[in-house]
């Protein structure tokens, strides 16, 4: 199995939980991997194991990263609205990948080199890790926190009546989001969505049959999207691949054969909540 790329996703240390979404380890085989990020809503470090680590800022389509044969690389994926320190707004960084250098300087070339001693990923992602919970203790907006859980999927939410929820105006609400996600509530939204669908179709998740839609359909009506059309439209904008050609054909896998349950867990959690209250209702309708 050397020879074959490989993706191993896990929940980071529990100290991180409130900023990073999953940690993970990739290791390339005997042939260069065709790498296509998708958006997240939130910022990614990436530490090629004896290269020159990266920031990817938070992105609004796909970023195909060619991954050179032999290369381990450990990574960490923020939460929407939560990043490490930058000498930048999140907004100066969308869709760009930074030298992690040009960020934070000679600490990189310290971390670096602890990480390159470690002697496996493993241990070199617990010190990235390490690194995250000692130096970057800085506080989260707490109303973009709360916009961002609002902005989950599942439930369909105004953006306006949000920010009239949070006391602030539409305007303002899209500032501060632009400062702490680098995007637009309206843009985290649909990346939210987005991410939705690819949980419940890793996670071969069966649709409601709300609307009697199943399938594909289904799910797309289950997170949000009006109907498999719309979420088509949105799966090539985000994406640049149809439903089809990103899962394989099937609702039940990622064509790329990675396993992101870790990654996908909130939005699995989010869903069982509105399913419960589903129930609890049409019991009382009964």
């Amino acid at each position: 199995m050397a020879g074959v790329e490989s993706y191993v996703e896990r929940p980071p240390l529990p100290e991180l939980a409130r900023v990073v979404r999953t940690v993970w380890i990739q290791r390339t085989g005997d042939a260069a991997y065709v790498q296509r990020h998708l958006p997240t809503g939130g910022v990614e470090l990436h530490f090629p194991i004896g290269g020159r680590p990266q920031l990817v800022g938070p992105l609004t389509g796909p970023e195909v990263e060619v991954i050179p044969a032999h290369t381990t690389i450990v990574g960490a994926r923020f939460l929407p609205g939560t990043a490490p320190p930058l000498p930048a707004m999140l907004d100066d960084l969308v869709d760009q990948r930074l030298a992690l250098t040009e960020l934070w300087g000679s600490l990189v070339d310290r971390l670096v080199e602890a990480m390159a001693l470690a002697g496996t990923p493993e241990r070199a992602l617990l010190i990235l890790q390490g690194h995250l919970q000692r130096e970057f203790q800085g506080g989260v907006d707490p109303l973009v926190g709360e916009a961002v859980r609002a902005l989950m999927p599942w439930q369909p939410l105004n953006i306006d009546a949000l920010a009239g929820h949070l006391a602030l105006s539409p305007s303002q609400l899209r500032r501060r989001c632009l400062q702490s996600v680098g995007v637009s509530p309206k843009v985290l939204q649909r990346t939210l969505r987005f991410q939705g669908f690819l949980a419940l179709a890793q996670a071969g998740a069966t649709a409601t049959g709300r609307r009697g839609a199943d399938g594909m359909a289904g799910l797309a009506i289950d997170v949000g999207y009006a109907d498999q059309a719309h979420l088509s439209r949105e799966c090539l904008r985000l994406t640049g691949l149809t439903p089809s050609q990103l899962l394989g054909g099937t609702v039940d896998r990622c064509l790329c054969g990675h396993d992101h349950s870790a990654s996908y867990r909130p939005f699995l959690a989010g869903r069982r909540r509105v399913l419960d209250l589903f129930k609890t209702e049409l019991v009382r309708g009964a």
